[in-house]
């Protein structure tokens, strides 16, 4: 297993794990159930870690496409919106863990975090379907918004 194969098995966690938290994050608010709300929470955190990992196997598997002739174009926008990204996915996994303290010491701002969780989630996962999708078009030219044709003879 090469370094591109470790960041295709890695990349898709934070983004689908995010997808789920915001659900899970969702119901707990709704239902009043810190339980439910730490459980996203501790989803959240396992997302940035993953997160990370996933930003340091995207630099080594950028030299193995690198070198397949993909364009440098793709790989760099796709770097900009991973790293746009992870921002979010530290500052969502920061107000987690803020969250799952003050949901552990029923501190009265144990509310506040919940919904800017919730506010960060969302904002998360709708840069996430940008990230995934710019990433998928490095190698599969069929997503693409311009198809490049070729002349086949």
């Amino acid at each position: 297993m090469n370094d591109a194969h470790l960041h295709l098995l890695i990349n898709h966690f934070p983004i689908v794990g995010t997808i789920f938290g915001l659900g899970i994050l969702l119901a707990g608010i709704i239902s009043k159930n810190k339980s439910i709300q730490n459980t996203a929470y501790a989803i959240f955190i396992v997302c940035m870690i993953l997160g990370k990992v996933s930003m340091f196997t995207g630099e080594k598997a950028e030299d193995i496409v690198e070198n397949l002739g993909i364009s440098q174009d793709l790989i760099h926008e796709h770097e900009e919106q991973a790293e746009t990204y992870m921002k979010l996915a530290y500052a969502l996994g920061l107000i987690s863990i803020l969250g799952l303290i003050s949901n552990f010491k029923n501190h009265p701002k144990a509310k506040l975090f919940s919904f800017l969780a919730l506010t960060l989630a969302i904002v998360t996962v709708i840069l996430s379907k940008a990230v995934g999708t710019s990433g998928g078009e490095i190698r599969h030219t069929e997503i693409r918004q311009t198809i490049e044709i070729q002349n086949v003879k």
